[in-house]
């Protein structure tokens, strides 16, 4: 029979590697963090938030980040966090650096009790942590204790509050969905997608993609622009899965023109997003044909090919991503026959 002490031998690469990002979380953080806004030693809320995580179970990752990094989550003296559960940061596949970014993308520095947050109306804005990302309150259903931000159901509310420090548990991630700068009055604005005057600049994609390396995919891009531009003219933001030294710029122009267009999201997602994302499906600009975010040993794969140069660039318009090779493109060719 097996000896008990190895029935679990599986989880040690797991403790393992959340070991290592929580050490890079707690350095960083401690580097970043500015004297202005330090917060004093032993900051007892979360100190105490940390025992009331670990009390309650099912928290400990972020339990024991609230006791050795609590800058992490706390800008000032107001803070709420959404405690994603171990279960489901255990199924992520992101290095250190996005996993602190994911981090504190569920942190915003104000008091929200569910109390207070049952009071606000579906699409009311809350900022987090991180720059120019924001939080979105998707269902409000005070009947039934129904609560979602970014879709993701607030599962154990109030596991913690004392004074102007809340702490709520979440099933997962949040998703990263479009949401626009808080501030609006206008609930339709807020609940509208937050479409923008600035588009696409094609032009601008093709010099960018060649000069960071991705030449053979800027020349295909090149050559069927003008198709995108008259098809999806009103796009304001894109992904771009970019392979190095393809040579599918060779083929038919009916074939090159799907190619390229199979790499294309009509949508802005950075890592941390597309993480967020992972076991879904995104739509490209092939009609009727999306690409699978799952994961690749350590890694993220796309359509399972592995992203190895994550937000090569980024803008507000566009984000562009390393990948190992092309997509496999047989079903394109398929449709052609």
């Amino acid at each position: 029979m097996a000896n008990p002490s190895c029935s679990h031998w599986w989880h040690a690469p797991f403790y393992l590697a959340m070991s290592i990002t929580l050490a890079f979380i707690a350095v960083t953080t401690i580097k970043q963090s500015r004297p202005d806004n330090a917060l004093p030693s032993g900051h007892r809320p979360a100190f105490n938030a940390s025992r009331a995580l670990r009390l309650y179970g099912g928290f400990h990752i972020t339990a024991t980040l609230l006791q050795i990094s609590p800058e992490l989550f706390f800008s000032g003296p107001e803070s709420t966090v959404f405690a994603i559960q171990d279960s489901a940061i255990s199924n992520l596949s992101i290095p250190p650096w996005a996993m602190r970014q994911l981090l504190r993308f569920h942190s915003t520095p104000s008091a929200l009790p569910m109390a207070k947050l049952f009071k606000k109306p579906p699409g009311f804005c809350m900022k987090t942590l991180v720059d120019d990302k924001n939080l979105v309150i998707t269902k409000n259903d005070a009947e039934t204790g129904s609560f979602m931000i970014n879709n993701v159901l607030v599962s154990q509310p109030d596991l913690f509050l004392e004074g102007p420090v809340s702490v709520h548990g979440v099933l997962g991630p949040f998703d990263m969905i479009p949401s626009p700068s808080c501030g609006f009055s206008n609930r339709s604005s807020i609940l509208a997608s937050n479409a923008t005057d600035q588009a696409v600049e094609w032009r601008r994609v093709v010099r960018l993609l060649s000069s960071n390396g991705f030449v053979s995919f800027a020349i295909g891009l090149n050559s069927v622009v003008d198709g995108i531009l008259q098809e999806y003219h009103n796009l304001d933001s894109v992904t771009i899965f970019a392979p190095p030294n393809s040579g599918f710029i060779s083929s038919p122009s009916p074939f090159l023109d799907r190619i390229v267009r199979l790499h294309i999201l009509p949508q802005k997602f950075t890592y941390i997003e597309l993480a967020a994302a992972e076991k879904s499906s995104l739509r490209s600009l092939v009609p009727e044909y999306d690409l699978k975010i799952d994961k690749f040993s350590q890694t993220l794969a796309v359509n399972g090919v592995e992203i190895t140069a994550p937000d090569v660039f980024s803008s507000k318009t566009l984000v562009i991503h390393g990948i190992s090779r092309d997509f496999d493109v047989d079903e394109l060719f398929t449709s052609f026959k």
